[in-house]
């Protein structure tokens, strides 16, 4: 069974060397504690969330504090190609459930979308709070996954500055029922394309996902303009809670992420 992840603050890790003790603190530390209830003895890992982690043996335990004696420390880089998923915000926490899934199949970074059919809005304090928490269940998803990277939960976005990421990204793919193509031909063809090209930067793929009332024509066409192409998922019309993770895993076996 895979050790269990703490998470530290990104850079707490940097002068960590095998043998050296490393003290986690607070609220993770409680977390691990008094929840998960581990003791001493115990293997654990502890990532900072931005590619280290340090493999060790629990040495002591405190209230809120976890003393590691450091056996491996290792640092995986980041992939040169991302997979970003655009989540239209929706009612009844399902866009929250999508950005969880998915950030668990491996997701490297997501953006909350207000598209002209969503229901909920983001303004103000309460778009603050809503992406505070967007990213709190990323970060628990990314534990429970055993991540060493927590995807970043972008700024949100409304139509205009959905165009101009699209217009960034190296493929942009709006997963859309009334596509032509399947979501596996448009990847393999790009794959098989400019797609194979080994390149300085890294890549990025935008899975553009609506929210229950589905992506408006109008907004279609535009993001279309925008250089966006539309595929089909599957034989059946997905919840957006569903859509994302999905369109995640087939992304990452097509183009060598599994």
């Amino acid at each position: 069974m895979s050790n269990p992840v703490f998470f530290a603050t990104p850079g707490a890790l940097d002068e960590q060397v095998p043998g050296s003790r490393f003290v986690l603190q607070g609220a993770e530390a409680r977390h691990a504690v008094t929840v998960k209830r581990i003791t001493v003895g115990e293997s654990v890992d502890i990532a900072d969330g931005a590619g280290k982690r340090l493999t060790g043996t629990v040495a002591a335990v405190g209230h809120a504090e976890l003393t590691v004696e450091c056996s491996v420390l290792e640092t995986e880089e980041r992939p040169d190609l991302r997979l970003v998923l655009v989540q239209a915000l929706a009612k009844g926490d399902r866009d929250e459930l999508a950005a969880e899934t998915a950030t668990e199949l491996g997701i490297d970074a997501i953006i909350p979308w207000q598209s002209e059919r969503s229901i909920v809005r983001w303004k103000g304090e309460r778009a603050a709070k809503a992406h505070a928490k967007w990213q709190s269940v990323v970060t628990a998803a990314a534990k429970q996954a055993r991540r060493a990277w927590i995807p970043e939960v972008r700024a949100a976005v409304d139509g205009s500055g959905l165009q101009a990421a699209v217009s960034a990204a190296d493929l942009a793919i709006i997963l859309h029922e009334d596509a032509v193509r399947p979501l596996r031909r448009v990847l393999e063809s790009w794959r098989d394309g400019d797609g194979g090209t080994p390149v300085s930067v890294p890549r990025e793929i935008l899975l553009i996902v609506g929210p229950e009332g589905g992506i408006s024509p109008r907004e279609v066409t535009r993001l279309c303009g925008a250089g966006a192409v539309t595929a089909l998922l599957g034989h059946h019309v997905l919840r957006s809670s569903t859509a994302g993770p999905a369109a995640t895993v087939l992304a990452s076996d097509i183009l060598g992420r599994w």
